[in-house]
């Protein structure tokens, strides 16, 4: 692949698997399979590796999804939540055990454990009283929700035994299966959408605002890791579990120890059949390295451990006819073939469509008129068609035409030479595109609008919206023809239609929908650029040097200024008042930073978005990884000792955050109190 096609798919990835993760961990509504996520991720990881000038600290592959929500105290962890490395091949668990037994010298074992399918949680006892609940978070800071985990029956409020008198420990929070099917059955009878999967019912009924709500849920949690920085005096993974077990705590007893792959293989094997038989969902099985020593040796990267890793399995199947295939109309214009099934049970729901991808993957397939294909779900919310059962093909069966104009404009269709969809190109005359664009405009990541899809097709078909522009021309009584809106449905559509018009201008320049241009490149552009004004005027060339802008963005970005229909929908919008020009605030400050590039890990006295940005406008340059280039790294509380090794081989200078404020003008010293003198690690 050439650079700049790295550079596009590295932008595009980032910008599929952020949208994905928001969609799994916030909204708790996925469109994309576990395994397709995987399959993204370890695509980005690789070209990353292939290409790293174009590796960012903000990548999805530098840092944990995020669960963080309005609505919640949000406080540190004390040790940072990490994720963990997955694989579905069993090469791959293979080749984790090699690694391990070529690097530890002394004997140890591997325990292994069900991988639950929930949400994660964090709970801290004190003096044998429940003290504290957070959920993963960003893996550095988490949502406290303690009021809530006092109401999930199985989490004791009081422990007894010979607990410590201060620890952490983490696990899963889960809806079982009977709760999850009363959950939609009543969601059903008062007409409110079900939830896809017990995870999501399970991340959701968390996150409630009301206790009480939470309590008729029907959660249970299985906790399963203790800390090893916690200090607690144990040899064991399996040893602290026992302890922890004793104390009156929620612990899986379907853990096994074994001592080689062939142990992990068994294992493996026994619950891929059984856990069918479960009441509750699990996805996979989770291997770690038991001796707490051993764990000690191996570590951790930026963002997982080495001494473990899970192993998914592979999703459930089905098999099931073809009855006819939809061409849908993507916001960009892409074209997606959708299979519509004779319906089949498959992972706990009935599904009726499925994706074919793109033209490309129906020829792989062989797909004709009427097959029987395999369908695959794994649990999550879109079934995917992996194969096709030729043995029960029709005689004289057709494949499918792939359309060559659109579907909903009638438009010829195009694709262009590194693509794997065609598109229409009619972006701003296509219906399902101006459907599109309407709603990423309104979503809450843009300009944060309070409607959703029902409204934007009456908005349409009623003639009342055709560009984003249109929204603010609304009127009180256009709103009230609206098919079930009264007074005060069309007052807090107008309300956050007023309250968009604060929204700073990186997002209202993401929002406009500009091919290629997601939230970072557009946060990127706004404060390079620092005006709308200057970005329509700039150059292909000064699009160039904005950090992470390739030949595809600026292409993208120029072609868009150069339409005359797009500049005059800009000069409407910002007739109605909307951020044309990054705030004063986010100006330079001084150049004390200038020429240095600076790490950060850790937690601060302030946000690392804000820490980082504090950096940026003092002339530094924020970097996600510790290299020869690096000036210094600026460690908060429990920085990651990946990072501080990596330091110590390179001889990198550590600064805390007292240190690093010292190296700033006075005034920026004057918000940030110490009571102490400015020290170097």
């Amino acid at each position: 692949m050439e650079k700049q096609a790295a550079q596009a798919r590295i932008q595009e990835l980032r910008g599929i698997l952020t949208e994905n993760s928001r969609r799994y961990y916030v909204d708790n509504a996925p469109t994309m399979s576990d395994y397709e996520f995987d399959i993204l991720m370890h695509e980005l990881e690789d070209l990353e590796a292939e290409w790293p000038e174009f590796r960012t600290a903000d990548s999805p592959t530098q840092r944990v999804g995020s669960d963080l929500q309005k609505g919640f105290v949000q406080r540190p962890h004390r040790y940072p939540m990490l994720s963990l490395a997955n694989t579905y091949s069993i090469s791959e668990v293979e080749e984790f055990a090699a690694r391990a037994e070529k690097t530890l010298e002394n004997g140890f074992s591997y325990c292994c454990e069900l991988k639950f399918d929930g949400t994660a949680i964090c709970l801290t006892y004190r003096n044998g009283t429940l003290y504290r609940a957070l959920t993963r978070g960003d893996g550095i800071k988490g949502d406290d929700v303690t009021e809530n985990a006092r109401c999930i029956a199985n989490i004791p409020q009081r422990l007894h035994g010979d607990y410590p008198p201060d620890f952490e420990i983490r696990g899963e929070v889960l809806m079982p299966y009977s709760a999850f099917d009363a959950l939609n059955e009543e969601r059903a009878a008062n007409e409110e959408p079900p939830f896809a999967n017990p995870r999501n019912a399970a991340s959701g009924s968390l996150k409630l605002l009301d206790s009480a709500e939470v309590a008729r849920r029907g959660l249970m949690c299985t906790l399963y890791h203790i800390p090893a920085q916690s200090g607690l005096d144990f040899e064991s993974h399996d040893e602290a579990l026992k302890a922890a077990a004793s104390w009156g705590l929620p612990v899986s007893g379907e853990r096994r120890l074994v001592h080689d792959i062939g142990g992990i293989r068994e294992y493996i094997d026994h619950w891929d059949v059984n856990r069918k038989f479960l009441p509750f969902a699990t996805d996979g099985i989770v291997i770690k390295i038991n001796e707490m020593a051993a764990q000690r040796t191996l570590g951790y990267t930026a963002k997982v451990p080495r001494w473990a890793v899970a192993y998914k399995f592979k999703a459930e199947q089905a098999l099931t006819p073809i009855l006819s295939i939809d061409y849908q109309v993507g916001r960009t214009g892409a074209i997606t073939p959708v299979a519509n099934l004779e319906p089949v049970q498959l992972s706990g729901t009935v599904v009726k469509r499925a994706t074919l991808v793109n033209a490309g993957q129906m020829e792989a397939l062989d797909i004709h008129e009427g097959d029987w294909v395999y369908v695959e779900k794994g649990g999550e919310i879109i079934p995917k068609i992996t194969a096709v059962e030729p043995s029960r093909r029709k005689p004289g069966a057709r494949r499918p035409e792939f359309p060559v104009a659109c579907p909903d404009c009638g438009t010829p269709l195009v694709r262009e030479e590194d693509e794997a969809k065609w598109f229409c190109p009619n972006s701003d005359g296509c219906p399902m595109q101006i459907k599109g664009e309407l709603l990423h405009f309104m979503s809450r990541r843009a300009m944060n609008v309070l409607a959703g899809e029902a409204t934007v097709d009456q908005l349409f078909d009623l003639g009342l919206a055709r560009t984003p522009a249109d929204l603010y021309d609304l009127s009180l009584q256009e709103l009230l023809t609206l098919d079930g809106w009264k007074e005060k449905s069309a007052r807090r559509f107008r309300a956050s239609l007023d309250a968009s018009r604060d929204v700073p201008f990186e997002r209202v320049l993401f929002a406009l929908g500009i091919r290629f241009v997601g939230e970072t490149t557009a946060r990127a552009i706004a404060r390079h650029f620092g005006s709308m004004d200057a970005l329509a005027f700039a150059t292909r060339e000064q699009l160039l040097e904005v950090p992470d802008v390739g030949e595809v963005i600026a292409d993208s970005v120029t072609k868009y200024f150069s339409d005359e229909r797009h500049l005059v929908e800009i000069r409407r919008l910002r007739s109605h008042g909307l951020q044309f020009s990054v705030e004063r605030e986010d100006e330079s400050l001084s150049e004390a930073l200038a020429g240095k590039t600076i790490v950060i890990s850790g937690t601060f006295s302030i946000s690392r978005d804000d820490m980082k940005a504090l950096i940026s406008r003092h002339g530094g340059k924020n970097s996600g990884s510790v290299s020869g280039k690096t000036t210094f790294l600026l460690a908060g509380e429990n920085p990651g000792p990946e990072k501080l090794r990596k330091c110590s081989e390179l001889g990198v200078p550590v600064l805390d955050e007292k240190a690093f404020m010292a190296l700033l003008p006075p005034d920026t010293l004057k918000s940030v109190p110490f009571d102490e003198e400015p020290t170097l690690f």
